[in-house]
């Protein structure tokens, strides 16, 4: 299927889902999350849900993360450059919503994303190749294409693979691992 196909699918079955389902699917995930070996690192980008577009809560995988005493950085999205730059979140971050929706900090202590060494990635939808569909405008392609080749990448979703995503850029940035309130894929 086609990305554009893809994201327009997927936003209608996500705009289906309820706040209630979204809670419930969300910390399936982050359970599903606690399978995977890549808890012994110190830096991890995580993403703050759109509530909006009624994306993955990252609150549960926040919890874990702040349990095991780690590193959360969150990002601020730039739309003139189409990047992003990441931020310590501490107890004195303030966080608000941007024209977009977008939860980000006001401010903080911006973090290179060369000490990035896990990422988890919002997502519409991806494949069984690792292939992965977001909104379209690049933002983690660009993230991901400037951090370290043995960042961790992972996606996170409420439905399951598709087969294959038929355009593909080179560009793009496969993922290493997509959970799923239901599995865990491996790339």
């Amino acid at each position: 299927m086609l990305k554009a196909e893809l994201r327009k699918k997927y936003k209608m079955l996500r705009k289906d889902l309820s706040t209630s389902q979204i809670d419930d699917l969300s910390i399936s995930i982050a359970n599903q999350l606690l399978k995977l070996p890549v808890w012994e690192f110190s830096f991890y980008h995580i993403f703050l849900a759109i509530e909006e577009h009624h994306e993955v809560n990252t609150d549960y995988i926040l919890n874990i993360l702040s349990g095991k005493d780690k590193n959360i950085l969150i990002s601020k999205s730039d739309f003139e450059t189409g990047l992003m730059t990441h931020f310590l979140l501490t107890d004195n971050t303030v966080i608000k919503k941007n024209s977009y929706n977008i939860p980000e900090p006001v401010d903080g202590i911006e973090i290179s994303n060369e000490k990035i060494e896990v990422v988890f990635i919002p997502l519409l939808a991806f494949d069984e190749k690792g292939n992965r569909v977001g909104y379209g405008k690049g933002f983690y392609d660009r993230f991901l294409a400037d951090c370290k080749p043995e960042t961790i990448k992972i996606g996170l979703s409420f439905f399951e693979a598709e087969t294959e995503i038929t355009n593909v850029f080179e560009s793009d940035v496969k993922m290493d691992y997509s959970v799923t309130p239901d599995k865990v894929y491996g790339f």
